[in-house]
């Protein structure tokens, strides 16, 4: 077992050392980096669809308001990540407000979720 991990990380390690020694090394991290963030976001997107999917009477016994702030939060938590970049490169207050907008969008999701636990 301890070879195949060091085995692995002189794999990844030559990958690394190629990406950063090849004249476009930069361009190439970059289409690696998108391709595993689309990936990523696929991923969850996936999993969003079986959680509604699996919880799909749960959700039909939500209020109107609670399904509202759920479905916004999940929106808005979204539409943050899309603007990531954006905010990043806004400084300082950018970064605040991407926080302060996932902490929203996560306050949103678990308010829906003690609201549901309330009434079981």
């Amino acid at each position: 077992m301890r070879h195949r991990n060091a085995l692995n990380f002189a794999i990844l390690a030559l990958v690394a050392l190629a990406i950063v020694l090849l004249p476009a090394g930069g361009n190439a991290l970059d289409v690696a980096l998108t391709v595993l963030s689309m990936a990523f976001f696929a991923a969850l997107v996936l999993f969003g669809v079986r959680l509604h999917r699996e919880h799909r009477f749960e959700l039909d016994t939500l209020s109107d308001l609670e399904r509202a702030v759920l479905y916004g939060s999940i929106g808005l938590a979204a539409l943050t990540f899309t603007g990531t970049q954006r905010l990043f490169d806004a400084g300082g207050l950018g970064v605040i407000a991407w926080i302060a907008l996932l902490a929203l969008a996560s306050y949103g999701a678990y308010w829906v979720w003690t609201r549901y636990r309330a009434y079981g």
